[in-house]
């Protein structure tokens, strides 16, 4: 008895040793030199914003490319909250460049109340009866999080003058995040509901005047259009129904990205959980023409029936990264977010989606837009939610 009671004084004492290191500070601090906090306990207090393709702590004019730290749980946390699709690039067996290293202290996660509490917030998605709100949270939380900081100098991948790619850093949804949080403990956890209710308001006003199959649109009676398919024939049979454009183009070369059958092309596609951090991880067996592997990974349950958008939102991302200089190989996250939105929204639109809402209730189709006002609109919604929701600067 005395044995267990010490071990038991031990782990908290321990535990009460790695709160006290925790050193306070902020987003915004840490985005400024994000290497100067690698392995460091921090404590941060901010707004986390869980989303399609984001799982993020949130920082208000940092005036960064990035405005937020991306969130991972301890691996093996098997908790519910964070993003429900995500690209990860890894190094090939060919690489031939620097990659940081992801191998660091492990923590443990703290599953108290409070973070039972900021797991079910963030696991809670807005949904609307005709129309489509990929990865739309009910809530963002605001909370003071406790955990080890992971930063890197550069983020994303590092070309030389002749374009060929020479390092890869970073962190989350493509890499794009030069600071990590792995989260130890969560507190002071509350609630802040997004306001869905102008979005809300014409999707629910059209579809009482709109027959399915019928209206501007033309869309089928299936509101939501995707169904349960394989996603990338689902979005194969859509693009093959578009009409020529610029964007059709951009679409077929996007769906291109994706292997074949048994083909390995460096693009893996996967589903499950993304929300832990992996352990340290060898490069992949496999070579490739850019000398990375590209890791996309998909909460099937959760989506639905955006399977398929999602998956060509992380199509264009692949195509963006892989593009040479004069291309979006080096844009920031902005552009490459602004990207994927166009061409997954197309594919929707294709599929019968009447009305597309973005997190944080930005309406990015409407079929009773005019043509004329379309483009507008569509470009409007989309810097809104990217300076808002996503914490992106152009």
């Amino acid at each position: 008895m005395k044995r267990i009671f010490s071990l038991v004084l031990f782990l908290c004492v321990f535990t009460g040793g790695l709160y006290a290191q925790a050193v306070g500070t902020t987003v915004c601090d840490v985005l400024k030199n994000p290497k100067a906090f690698d392995g460091k306990m921090v404590s941060i207090k901010g707004t986390v914003v869980a989303g399609l393709d984001q799982f993020v702590v949130t920082g208000d004019n940092c005036g960064q490319d990035v405005n937020a730290i991306w969130l991972s749980y301890p691996e093996g946390a098997k908790v519910k909250s964070g993003p429900l699709a995500m690209l990860q690039v890894e190094p090939a067996h060919n690489f031939a460049g620097q990659a940081s290293s992801d191998t660091r202290t492990p923590v443990t996660l703290q599953k108290d109340k409070e973070f039972k509490k900021f797991d079910s917030l963030l696991s809670q998605y807005h949904t609307t009866g005709a129309g489509l709100c990929p990865g739309c949270p009910r809530y963002h939380v605001q909370a003071t999080l406790v955990g080890r900081l992971d930063g890197v100098v550069s983020a994303g991948l590092t070309r030389n003058a002749a374009g060929k790619i020479v390092g890869l850093g970073g962190f989350g949804n493509m890499n794009a995040y030069p600071a990590r949080l792995v989260i130890q403990s969560v507190s002071d956890v509350t609630p802040q509901a997004v306001d869905y209710s102008k979005s809300d308001a014409i999707v629910n006003k059209g579809s009482e005047n709109t027959q399915p199959g019928q209206g501007p649109s033309q869309a089928p009676a299936n509101p939501t259009g995707f169904g349960y398919g394989d996603p990338l024939t689902v979005a194969e049979k859509a693009a093959a129904d578009l009409q020529p454009s610029q964007v059709t183009t951009q679409i077929q070369n996007v769906l291109a990205e994706f292997p074949k059958g048994k083909q390995q092309n460096g693009v893996i596609i996967g589903y499950g959980a993304m929300n832990e951090v992996a352990a340290g991880s060898a490069p992949s067996a496999q070579d490739t023409t850019d000398g990375l592997v590209y890791e996309c990974t998909f909460n099937r349950d959760r989506l639905g029936d955006a399977l398929s958008m999602a998956l060509v939102h992380l199509g264009q991302h692949i195509s963006d990264l892989r593009a040479a200089p004069g291309g979006n190989g080096n844009a920031p996250l902005y552009v490459m977010e602004n990207n994927a939105w166009v061409v997954s929204a197309s594919i929707a639109v294709a599929e019968g989606v009447r009305y597309l809402t973005m997190p944080g209730g930005y309406l990015l189709w409407n079929p009773a837009w005019t043509n004329a006002d379309r483009t507008d609109n569509m470009k409007s919604a989309l810097d809104s939610f990217l300076t808002q929701e996503e914490h992106l600067s152009q």
